[in-house]
């Protein structure tokens, strides 16, 4: 259904099943599909395609050119997977020529009231944004990741896994999987052991990676000197492997380190 006070592009593709309530405005190259709802004064424009089930509630911005002074009208896009609910006043804006033209987002996620999501950044599925939580350009956050309220994460950082960030932090280096971080240039405080325990670990298994997590960041040697000692490297513990692989890929803002550094 679509209310008559909604303004509607000719070149928007809707699906019938989906809600499209009071107020609100859809623009030309916008696709969206099945079961989705806008509750009201929702305002979807540019290159996005939106999957369904997704509810967007009002005041919503998707799409809207990006915050970034390099952007010269590029033909660039949004991706929105299905399941995720947008809270009021929710921002997400379109990639750029410099980040490879796409932000996208995933299943599941939930973004709660005034969370921002800038130009080029990937999210995954079962993310969490708090309220004003805010995500610079070209920031990748992994599934099952948590944003804390009012916190901002630097552009180019990445945030592992089932890793969590507290309320009110600044985060300017990489987070590895499964870490937590509370504050501003900080360090890693611990491990995400909510995160674990809600991921069914045992207690034991959680132990022993916080002691290989100990090992990798020893601040008597370096990160990839630790990696090749105590054969870390060979570890079968999947959340071990899964933090190498991140610690190995590119970093353009390098690595948060442990408290304990």
């Amino acid at each position: 259904m679509i209310h008559p006070t909604s303004i509607i592009s000719n070149n928007a593709e809707i699906e019938e099943s989906t809600n499209i309530g009071p107020f609100c405005v859809i623009g030309d190259g916008v696709k969206i599909g099945k079961n989705n709802n806008l509750i009201s004064h929702v305002s979807i424009t540019g290159n996005t395609t939106i999957v369904d089930n997704n509810t967007f509630f009002p005041f919503c911005s998707i799409g809207s050119a990006p915050q970034d002074l390099k952007y010269n009208n590029e033909k660039s896009f949004i991706k929105i997977g299905s399941n995720n609910k947008f809270r009021e006043n929710v921002t997400v804006n379109p990639g750029t020529s410099g980040g490879g033209l796409n932000t996208s987002i995933g299943n599941n996620c939930l973004f709660m009231v005034g969370s921002h999501i800038a130009h080029d950044c990937i999210i995954k599925s079962n993310v969490i944004l708090a309220n004003n939580a805010t995500l610079a350009g070209h920031v990748e956050i992994d599934n099952n990741a948590i944003i804390g309220g009012n916190s901002a994460i630097h552009q180019f950082v990445r945030i592992g896994k089932y890793a969590m960030i507290g309320g009110m932090s600044g985060v300017e280096k990489d987070i590895i999987p499964y870490g937590l971080y509370m504050g501003i240039r900080e360090n890693l405080k611990s491990l995400n052991l909510i995160g674990l325990k809600r991921k069914g670990l045992k207690s034991n298994l959680i132990n022993e990676i916080k002691d290989l997590i100990n090992q990798i960041f020893d601040k008597n040697d370096a990160i990839e000197n630790n990696l090749t000692k105590n054969n870390i490297q060979k570890s079968q513990i999947l959340e071990i492997k899964e933090i190498i692989e991140f610690l190995n890929s590119s970093s353009k803002r390098g690595i948060t380190a442990f408290e304990n550094d």
